[in-house]
């Protein structure tokens, strides 16, 4: 999560940090992680179109960036679509439900890309069921270019306060094809509240918010050295963390000014929200979360097209103990009875932000 300047601002306190030595200029602009987000200049670079297809799909959301999608090339024209338990959320996701959702966007974006050369893929969910493959990705020729392709770069999470205007009626119009878009102003406001809510719960649950800590990568060498979890880089925050006041001992104390301010710029971005986008299923299996994936990856797609942004605010949807009156909040104001809910999300206008940064494609391929 690169915060804005105004945010980390408010990190301290409202103080004013300034660089003003000499040189402070070349120190902000070599800030930036390059090598963790060099990923996304090098896809489409692959002459196997199954290592192009991928090098496409490791750019989907998912769920803390623990970028999960491990992939097997051993056998020709197929990829076997594994998700590494070594990036599993326990505290916040103890079901793995919104990890395998994220597997959904990667399958449905290694589709989209594979579209791009001329390759349909055809997808067996879990052939060995839960403990083996989440897919087995079959590749043939044939494919027409699918055109949601040319909004894929562009693609962002965007966790800052959205403008206040609302989303154009035409817009919600066409968005509903892939959720159910809720822009009444008593149903956003009662939304409003049920996710900030939920966000303190994650927060003030210490193995909850320890989970988020221990993901925080701090400046440029952490995060090109650990390119998934949390990202707090940038130039600005680079000089909080020279003075002392932003690192990984000050965020794990939930007391400090730091910390206290944090809940403010929480607080800010989730009521600057016009409008919220959910998906449910009538049913709760480990399919349907990859197709609750798939489709997330489509509506993300199609809010860069139409130039809104697009933020998940899952809290309320995880599954433990201190969450569970939210949980049900959730489901009686979004799911018919008996379904449930499987993404929720912030709909606005949202400032431009850079990308994520990701793991290399070959570091995710084995037998390839």
């Amino acid at each position: 999560m690169n915060l804005s300047r105004r945010n980390a601002i408010l990190l301290v306190g409202g103080g004013v940090v300034t660089a003003a030595a000499a040189g402070a200029g070349v120190f902000f602009s070599t800030r930036t992680p390059t090598k963790a987000i060099e990923p996304w200049s090098l896809a489409g670079k692959y002459d196997d179109p199954r290592k192009n297809a991928l090098s496409w799909a490791i750019l989907a959301p998912n769920p803390h960036n623990r970028q999960p999608w491990m992939a097997d090339l051993g056998t020709a024209d197929e990829i076997a679509i594994l998700r590494d338990p070594a990036r599993n959320l326990p505290q916040t996701d103890p079901f793995n439900r919104q990890l395998t959702i994220g597997m959904g966007c990667f399958i449905e974006m290694l589709a989209i890309a594979a579209s791009q050369t001329g390759h349909a893929v055809s997808f067996e969910y879990f052939p060995q069921g839960e403990t083996g493959p989440v897919a087995i990705a079959r590749f043939s020729q044939g494919a027409t270019p699918d055109p949601v392709f040319a909004h894929v770069a562009n693609r962002r999470s965007c966790k800052e306060p959205f403008e206040d205007r609302a989303v154009p009626a035409d817009a919600v119009d066409a968005l509903r094809k892939f959720a159910d878009v809720i822009d009444e102003p008593a149903k956003v406001a009662a939304l409003k509240k049920l996710t900030w809510d939920a966000w303190l719960i994650e927060y003030q649950t210490p193995r909850t918010f320890m989970e988020s800590v221990d993901l925080m990568r701090f400046g440029k060498a952490e995060i090109n050295a650990n390119p998934d979890g949390i990202d707090l880089g940038g130039g600005f925050l680079e000089t909080l963390m020279l003075v002392g006041v932003l690192n990984r001992k000050e965020q794990s104390n939930p007391d400090i000014t730091a910390a206290r301010q944090g809940i403010q710029i929480y607080s800010e971005m989730l009521a600057a929200t016009p409008a919220y986008a959910a998906l449910t299923t009538a049913t709760n299996t480990p399919a349907d979360h990859i197709e609750a994936g798939r489709k997330w990856l489509r509506l993300n797609l199609a809010t860069t097209a139409m130039g809104l942004a697009l933020h998940p605010v899952s809290q309320a949807l995880q599954e433990y103990a201190e969450m569970a009156p939210f949980y049900k909040q959730a489901h009686e104001m979004l799911a018919p009875a008996g379904h449930t809910v499987q993404m929720l999300g912030r709909l606005g206008y949202g400032p431009q932000i850079p990308p994520t940064p990701r793991w290399p494609v070959e570091t995710r391929i084995v037998n390839g």
